[in-house]
């Protein structure tokens, strides 16, 4: 049996396909990855719900009477017991702990694991509405954890000196989901994204994402009615909590179109249909050490991609994305150059482009943390089962 690997993060299983799940189902098998969700808000007695999604991968979300968001200090005294009774039902420990949020810390050291990993995969502290106790939470699990990992070079330089095991492990790519060679016009995918996008006029210009605080509406707005000809789509979950809108109060112009979630499996065919990608997000403290994710998706799709002078993208991908001067008119002026690049220009940005997303991969990704975890439980003093693998350095790993 593969020691045991519990999973505390903000991110909802089913709700994209994100850092988390790239990296936790590639390591599924290898470890047994039990996934445990922030509970969801029900009436009555406290509940955990289970569901499998894939061999040795299973997903728990606690329910829970409270009204507090995420994993808040008054869920503990109902969470703790749904996980201490699955685990002591199921014969499992939790060897290694695996935390996405330090606010779930106190659940995570309750449960006596023998390792603490901390993904860092953003700078949670500093959203709008984090919970006052985020940055005390992420001090104390800096302190505690066995290894740490961030998801950008930011990241790393704000952590690697108060701790002696931090790596930096940017976003990578499954790059073969979303090449161009995979497209296919009949596909079920290619038809429901047809609908979507087959009547815009061009040129068509996209963002797919999380729409909440980061993204900068007012810079969106501002391109849209600088070219009113251009069709601009906005595709991902609004996250009304976050940026204090709902679907209802967007934006609204006629060449912009706000399309919500979209499938993972259909985004190939949603970024073929664009002419460029856009990362319009504010360049604020909230994004100070920001690496989307999605950067390297629309490069292994072979889109361009325009963004904002976020420092990571610059860092990591500055000559594979043209990185807009600050304010509308940059941002602007960056889109209208980018569409009219030369052959030649496009097919050196393509070239640079594949060459980052081939040194990209989710599954050199998930090698190297196998490595790092299971050096960590050894040190721990128990002895991992974990099949050893050799430590292959991540692209981009730790900043000189």
């Amino acid at each position: 049996m593969p020691p045991v690997l519990i999973a505390f993060s903000h991110v909802r299983w089913r709700s994209t396909w994100a850092r988390p799940q790239q990296l936790l189902s590639r390591l599924a098998g290898r470890w047994k990855v039990l996934y445990v969700e922030a509970p969801v808000a029900s009436a009555g007695p406290a509940w955990l719900e289970r569901f499998d999604a894939g061999e040795h991968l299973e997903v728990l979300v606690p329910h829970a009477p409270m009204q507090d968001a995420g994993f808040h200090d008054a869920q503990i005294s109902a969470l703790l017991p749904l996980l201490t009774r699955h685990l002591t039902a199921t014969g499992q420990r939790s060897e290694v702990a695996w935390l996405t949020t330090p606010m779930a810390w106190p659940l995570a050291q309750a449960l006596h694991p023998d390792c603490i990993a901390y993904d860092c995969m953003e700078e949670l502290a500093d959203l709008r509405h984090a919970p006052r106790q985020m940055r005390q939470r992420d001090s104390a699990l800096l302190k505690r954890a066995s290894v740490v990992f961030t998801g950008g070079p930011s990241l790393y330089e704000a952590r690697h000196a108060v701790h002696p095991a931090v790596h930096c492990l940017p976003n990578a790519v499954d790059a073969e989901h979303f090449s161009p060679a995979r497209w296919q016009p009949g596909s079920p995918s290619a038809r429901r994204v047809h609908v979507l996008l087959g009547a815009l006029p061009r040129p068509l210009l996209g963002f797919h994402g999380l729409i909440d605080e980061r993204v900068d509406l007012d810079l969106v707005c501002a391109l849209a009615d600088h070219h009113p000809r251009w069709s601009l789509v906005m595709a991902g979950e609004v996250a009304g909590k976050r940026s204090g809108k709902t679907a209802d109060h967007l934006p609204r112009r006629p060449n912009l179109h706000w399309i919500g979630p979209q499938r993972h499996e259909d985004l190939p065919a949603l970024y073929h249909g664009w002419d460029l990608a856009l990362m319009p997000f504010v360049v604020d403290e909230s994004t100070r050490s920001a690496c989307p994710l999605q950067t390297l998706e629309y490069m292994a799709a072979d889109v361009p991609v325009v963004s904002t002078a976020l420092r990571d993208v610059a860092w990591l991908y500055g000559d594979a994305v043209t990185v807009a001067a600050p304010g509308a008119e940059g941002f602007v002026q960056a889109c209208e150059e980018t569409l009219g690049e030369t052959a030649a220009q496009r097919c050196r940005r393509s070239l640079e482009a594949t060459t980052l997303v081939s040194t990209s991969s989710w599954e050199r990704s998930a090698d190297t943390v196998h490595a790092l975890l299971t050096r960590a439980l050894q040190r721990s003093g128990r002895h991992a089962q974990a099949q050893a693998l050799p430590l292959r350095v991540v692209a981009g790993g730790r900043p000189g």
